[in-house]
């Protein structure tokens, strides 16, 4: 037993991935069966709590990995930390969007996202598996990382800052509502329930609960396609890679609630994520010229451009209304999502 706890397994011991899922596993078991065991709202108090404990556990994570694996890589472990947290800011302003456009109560919002985070640990491991390989095989990936980086932040250095997704009109909803059986109501906290078809057979249906789900885990998929870059061209330790992106996702979580109601107060924000991109994709390119930077001048670039930005976007949007994120889907009354026609049906 001991040979196999002290093997290695992607450049790190058997027994720290193990205690990292373990880790993982009692706060998810926590969260659920202990703090959030009935369904309600979260507040916003709560929700900045909530993620205050995580991000903690995550400092003290990077502490650990200090131990473990040494001052640089804890200080890379930090840089992804804040480069995923911050690219998932605009997760959370879609998953808003998601839950007001299908009209999904608070009160149901965190049983959603806590399904939605068991398969985000589920993708990311995919996906940064795919990715260490891609980087163990072929060393060039990475200037195609960092490439894609730069683009991206570029793209985003020049976009509105009122650009929004149309999901009334979006190709995917329509396409999911279209081939699988998905009610128009919510029915309770339930994500499936069995009604009778048009034949009077009582078959099985999906509520807007699942729809939203699987919304979310797409979403997530999206922005994982700028963020494992990213991490990637920090480090290519895959233990670093993935510790990182779920530490910073579970808290993501918990800042949810809190986010969704001050998120416009971040407005400016996206461009100092902007320019993080553009400094982490250029810094493969200039590894070649000047040498590999240190983790610890990556970290304080990539701290000071990020409070940079939060400081902007505070004093930019000081005099904006704080919005009612509770507002959209507040009741089930208004639960039935303004959809075209053409879709199996719906039986309230």
């Amino acid at each position: 037993m001991a040979h196999v706890l002290f093997a290695d397994f992607l450049g790190t011991a058997a027994w720290l991935w193990f205690s990292f899922l373990a880790i993982v596993a009692v706060l998810l078991a926590f969260d659920l069966g202990v703090l959030h065991r009935r369904e309600r709202e979260i507040d916003v108090k709560e929700s900045l709590l909530l993620s205050a404990g995580y991000i903690t556990i995550a400092l003290l994570f990077a502490i650990w990995v200090w131990v473990q694996k040494g001052g640089d890589a804890s200080l890379m472990y930090l840089t992804g930390f804040l480069v995923e947290k911050s690219l998932s800011m605009d997760n959370v302003f879609v998953i808003a969007l998601i839950f007001g456009f299908l009209g999904v109560p608070r009160r149901y919002q965190h049983r959603v996202l806590f399904w939605g985070i068991l398969g985000v640990i589920v993708l990311r491991a995919l996906l940064i598996g795919i990715g260490a390989a891609l980087v163990h095989e072929f060393d060039w990936i990475l200037y195609v990382f960092g490439a894609f980086l730069l683009l991206t932040g570029l793209k985003m250095l020049f976009s509105r800052l009122d650009e929004q997704p149309d999901l009334a009109s979006n190709r995917f909803i329509r396409f999911v509502r279209g081939h699988l059986r998905i009610t128009d109501q919510l029915h309770g906290n339930r994500f499936f329930v069995r009604l009778a078809d048009a034949s009077g057979r009582r078959v099985l249906w999906g509520t807007p609960l699942v729809l939203a789900l699987i919304l979310i885990e797409c979403a997530d998929l999206v922005f994982a396609v700028d963020s494992v870059p990213a991490i990637f061209a920090i480090t290519q330790d895959p233990f670093i890679v993935y510790t990182s992106n779920i530490f910073a996702v579970l808290g993501l979580r918990a800042l949810y609630f809190a986010l969704a109601a001050l998120l416009h107060r971040f407005a400016y924000l996206k461009y100092a994520l902007a320019l993080v991109l553009v400094f982490i994709g250029g810094k493969i390119f200039l590894v070649g010229i000047i040498g590999k930077i240190p983790p610890a001048v990556s970290l304080t670039v990539t701290l000071a451009l990020l409070l940079g930005g939060v400081v902007v976007s505070l004093y930019k949007t000081r005099n904006r209304p704080i919005v009612n994120a509770s507002s959209p889907g507040e009741t089930e009354a208004h639960a039935t999502p303004r959809e075209p026609s053409g879709h199996p049906g719906g039986p309230s």
